[in-house]
């Protein structure tokens, strides 16, 4: 008789964020199949947007195929599509899927494999320069995308400090390249003030993409600026075999139940000075949403869902099973055209999946406001329009909840 083995029901999901240039969504692939490697268990590859499959399309295929599931996100810090969107994902393919045990894994996050990665990305950029650390006084930038999350930032800045600690750089400096500051323009210009003989440059990102060949082409900038001082940026993390290391812990940690994430200091769960709006489960839960309605309502007419313009308002309109089988669709199309007529009605109207009120709907959400309407109609748009969306005056016979 044979014993069959723990884990030959098990298979891990690798969450990246999706990119339009294949060479980013190849990258994901290759650590896929290297931490399929080091695991001995299936490994499939899903993307939040800009490429395919989606996650809870991805989840749907390795269903039948396991009993437990890992879903693990391709992440270097907990942001808002870590702590929403994929989670969000997940628990909806909870519902769906009964008798499949799908649990959530960690972040990449601060880790010892990424911050000896560092290191090696600024030893190839000392090589290049001809400068020897300790000998010669090498500055360190660590340049991360920056975030709205405070979370993700400070991640940055403990990276930053364990990279300097025992090391003979004289200074190791946190810097974004955008977002938030200190941007890498600024922190470039601050840190030769020191006068040191060189400064390195590492993009804090998986892929070779746009961003960071921002930083490549704004270091070289700064090299041509300030000749007395040699500068380089170095080549992304990558798909690094220390990258494959800390993904395979974050699986372990889940399947084991070990998994911490960093909500002591989550603006959705504690009240932060300046993040006060985003606090909440539930609110959370609806920026999640529509995050991603916009990115597929941008991408539908050909726009980048990146640029991110900032209108008053933000309708959300469930257009789910049981909503759709009231009339959402025609309800979109009315708060829609309501918007255009209207003479100043700053408002984007967005589609968006479950809001987890089946019966009620078609329900229709209004952020920031926090406002829910429920069995709403469509001789009932024109009020929202009129009252809510230009005045700012609830329409208080409709209101289901409030955030």
């Amino acid at each position: 008789m044979t014993t069959e083995s723990p884990l030959d029901d098990d298979a891990v999901l690798l969450v990246g964020h999706g990119s339009r240039r294949e060479k980013s969504n190849e990258q994901v692939r290759t650590l896929a199949a290297k931490l399929e490697s080091e695991l001995g268990l299936p490994v499939d590859v899903a993307y939040l947007e800009l490429a395919e499959p989606a996650v809870s399309d991805a989840i749907d295929a390795v269903a039948p195929a396991c009993r437990t599931l890992t879903v693990v996100p391709l992440s270097l810090f907990g942001a808002s599509h870590v702590k929403n969107d994929v989670p969000l994902a997940v628990q909806t393919a909870r519902t769906r899927h009964e008798d499949l045990t799908i649990r959530y894994g960690s972040h990449l996050g601060v880790h010892p494999s990424l911050v000896d990665l560092l290191d090696e990305r600024v030893r190839a950029v000392e090589s290049d320069l001809g400068v020897d650390r300790g000998a010669d006084d090498v500055t360190v930038v660590v340049c991360a995308r920056g975030s709205s999350d405070p979370d993700s930032n400070a991640d940055v800045h403990k990276l930053a400090r364990l990279l300097y600690e025992g090391r003979e750089f004289d200074r190791v400096a946190a810097s974004f390249i955008g977002v938030t500051t200190p941007l890498l323009d600024e922190t470039l210009h601050t840190v030769t003030k020191d006068r040191p003989d060189a400064v390195a440059v590492v993009p804090y990102m998986l892929g070779d993409g746009t961003l960071t060949q921002r930083i490549a082409d704004r270091t070289a900038a700064f090299d041509d600026e300030y000749p007395y001082v040699a500068a380089a940026a170095s080549d992304p993390l990558g798909a690094s075999d220390r990258v494959v290391d800390v993904l395979a812990d974050r699986f372990r940690e889940a399947r084991s139940d070990s998994v911490e994430m960093s909500c002591d200091t989550c603006k959705y769960k504690v009240e932060l000075a300046g993040y006060e709006e985003d606090q909440g489960g539930a609110r959370a839960m609806l920026r999640s949403l529509v995050h991603q309605a916009e990115h597929a309502d941008r991408e539908s007419v050909g726009d980048d869902p990146h640029v991110h313009d900032a209108p008053g308002k933000h309708v959300a309109i469930c257009t789910n099973q049981t909503c759709a089988e009231s009339g959402a669709a025609t309800v979109v199309e009315r708060l829609r055209q309501g918007v255009r007529d209207a003479d100043d009605c700053e408002a984007r109207i967005t589609r968006t999946s479950c809001l987890g009120q089946c019966g009620d709907g078609p329900m229709v959400a209004v952020y920031p406001d926090g406002v829910w309407y429920g069995g709403v109609t469509a001789g009932d748009t024109d009020r929202i329009v009129s009252s809510h969306l230009e005045r700012d005056r609830i329409v208080s016979d409709l209101v289901h909840q409030t955030l």
